[in-house]
């Protein structure tokens, strides 16, 4: 009965931010215009008609901004904070959370393999959930061939089976274990795995062990057929004959299909959602601590990255003391990055893809270098945030990654 009684009470969803004891109050005016200059810079570069992006800096306050309008179309309303948007490839981060998680309940083993479960696929064997989540799976990325077919016809329904395939009929990128390398098809099958081992929906998991516990009311992947009204536009130039973005030509994939995505890359989400999830993804205030250890421990250096501080967590990356990921997909550019140590946490979103991950992963780090130096609200302590990138580096790598920088003026 005492049991029953305990079951019976609820506390309501964890904020993960709760345990950095936030101070509740606005980032500070130097503090705000210069985070407003960057995001306005990066919507500009990109090509975007809008952005959305918050900054939360636990000793000293936070900032949440949005600019510009929502779609190119005229008279298109203006984008809001609460704009709901694609996260694209960070829906990765929940898939992996719920492997996390089943480890965590005895379910699963990182080192069970993932032909144990999804069996009616071959050439699986040696492959391990930690793999697929790691990205050392060895599976080659479905994104790149199919990109093309995306931005053209993005209401096309696809089912997992389809985009597993074309990743596994490209050429292996390495042996399982070797070398990390971002794959969305590896992600798709550790979906479909726990679905089967466990007999119940990636919604329910999902449900179950990150949405509920965090209160994460507006994040879902849409059905395969709902082409995302209400949305956050999404817009890309397409690739030229030179390999290049054609910048002369907009692209509209406001409406497209999540089954593109799925599990690997189909959420749809909010800034607020974002902010919580990225927290608890960062800190493992969802994990036990041997989860949380392994999920972080070993971190294995991403193949053909610019810098030894890009690593591979289990379902996400590190880039210096930061936790999270950047991510491309048909139409969007996002960012979700927090520091366990600090709390700094920045999330972005912009709705213009053509200049790629590379892009708006330097926008999250100029943003997260403005917000590291915020000064601390009075009775509290301004932590020590070192980040191997300044806000000049980044601002400069912005630039130059830009596939469709506006014209400079006359």
């Amino acid at each position: 009965m005492l049991a029953l009684g305990l079951q019976g009470c609820s506390f309501g969803p964890a904020d993960p931010a709760a345990q950095f004891d936030p101070v509740d109050a606005p980032l500070g005016t130097p503090t705000a215009d210069a985070l407003q200059g960057v995001l306005d810079q990066a919507i500009a570069l990109s090509g975007a008609s809008g952005g959305i992006a918050g900054v939360w800096a636990p000793w000293s306050g936070e900032w949440t901004a949005a600019s510009g309008t929502v779609s190119f179309d005229e008279g298109a309303a203006a984008t809001t904070v609460d704009t709901p948007f694609r996260m694209g490839t960070l829906t990765s981060e929940v898939t992996c959370q719920i492997v996390l998680k089943l480890v965590d309940d005895g379910h699963l083993e990182l080192d069970d393999e993932i032909a144990d479960d999804v069996d009616w696929i071959p050439s699986l064997d040696g492959i391990t959930y930690e793999q697929l989540c790691r990205h050392s799976s060895g599976l080659a990325d479905y994104y790149p061939g199919l990109k093309g077919i995306f931005t053209t016809n993005p209401v096309r329904t696809w089912s997992n089976n389809e985009l597993v395939a074309a990743g596994m009929g490209m050429a292996r990128t390495g042996a399982p274990g070797a070398a990390v390398r971002e794959s969305r098809t590896g992600v798709l099958l550790a979906a479909m795995g726990i679905e089967r081992h466990t007999s119940k929906s990636w919604e329910d998991l999902a449900e179950q062990y990150v949405f509920g516990p965090l209160g994460l009311d507006s994040t879902v992947i849409p059905p395969a057929d709902d082409t995302g009204r209400g949305l956050l536009g999404a817009y890309a130039s397409p690739i030229g004959a030179d390999g290049k973005a054609d910048c002369a030509t907009r692209l509209d994939q406001s409406a497209q299909s999540s089954s593109m995505g799925g599990e690997a890359a189909g959420a749809t989400t909010t800034l607020e959602d974002l902010r919580r999830f990225s927290e608890a993804f960062a800190t493992g205030s969802l994990l036990s601590d041997s989860a949380k250890a392994d999920q972080w421990k070993n971190v294995q250096p991403v193949a053909g990255s610019p810098q030894s501080w890009y690593g591979a967590g289990i379902g996400g990356a590190t880039f210096g003391p930061m936790r999270g990921d950047v991510s491309e997909t048909a139409g969007m550019l996002t960012a979700a990055l927090t520091d366990p140590t600090s709390g700094l946490t920045v999330v972005l979103v912009l709705n213009n893809s053509s200049s790629t991950d590379a892009f708006v992963r330097e926008v999250a780090f100029a943003l997260a270098s403005v917000g590291s130096k915020a000064d601390a609200a009075n009775g509290a302590e301004a932590p020590l945030v070192e980040l191997p990138w300044s806000l000049e580096q980044a601002t400069a790598n912005m630039t130059a990654l830009a596939a469709c920088p506006p014209a400079p003026a006359a």
